[in-house]
């Protein structure tokens, strides 16, 4: 990437495959980034660029890459798998570039980098980082898993298609209290049709909702 083509990146603003970091200085929330970028459509964080576009550099770029190169293995579990390009600003400062893939398995950030079973996990939704709830992290590791699907249109099932035919979308909880059922079946049952291509999941903030997928 040359420095016009950053102008232009920056230019975009943060968005769902692009993310602003001035400094280095906090690690963990940039590995919690790099995490949701994995766990969704990849993306790449930029070093040395602040919110506001301001493309500024870093002074010290050997020691920001390996503070985070650190961060990205002993943060994250499994370690965050990159590619880094760097592009040399007039002011002798650099920008760090970091290339983040999808990755096939689904990454967590280390409340405990000695207890891997107390990670949490994250997605990108937008331009921001969302922890991801009990239903997305099920969905992602579905669609990661080679298993086929399979399930049937009972009551319930009707109900519910009937329901978003009228109001659009659902949650987990509204579900449980449209057809009566315990909120732990309504979430099992939502995330097998998720995974079968009925429905879609949309992550947010205070609570994901699901809506019929629209056929492509």
């Amino acid at each position: 990437m040359d420095l016009q083509t950053l102008k232009k990146l920056v230019r975009q603003g943060e968005h769902l495959h692009l993310e602003f970091k001035l400094k280095a200085t906090h690690p963990d929330k940039i590995t919690k980034e790099a995490v949701s970028f994995a766990n969704a459509e990849g993306g790449i964080i930029l070093l040395g660029v602040d919110d506001d576009k301001n493309i500024k550099g870093v002074k010290f770029p050997e020691e920001d890459e390996f503070v985070l190169a650190k961060a990205f293995s002993e943060l994250a579990f499994p370690a965050i798998k990159y590619e880094l390009e760097k592009i040399v600003l007039e002011n002798d400062r650099e920008i760090l570039i970091f290339h983040i893939d999808k990755s096939p398995q689904i990454h967590y950030l280390l409340e405990n980098a000695f207890q891997k079973q107390n990670g949490k996990a994250y997605i990108r939704v937008n331009d921001k980082c969302v922890k991801a709830s009990k239903e997305v992290h099920q969905i992602i590791k579905g669609r990661r898993s080679e298993k086929n699907i399979k399930f049937y249109f009972k009551e319930n099932e009707k109900n519910l298609m009937q329901f978003l035919d009228e109001n659009k979308k659902i949650t987990v909880q509204k579900f449980a209290e449209l057809v009566k059922i315990n909120p732990n079946i309504a979430s099992k049952t939502l995330v097998l049709l998720t995974l079968g291509g009925v429905l879609e999941v949309v992550p947010d903030e205070m609570e994901d909702f699901f809506v019929v997928k629209p056929i492509e």
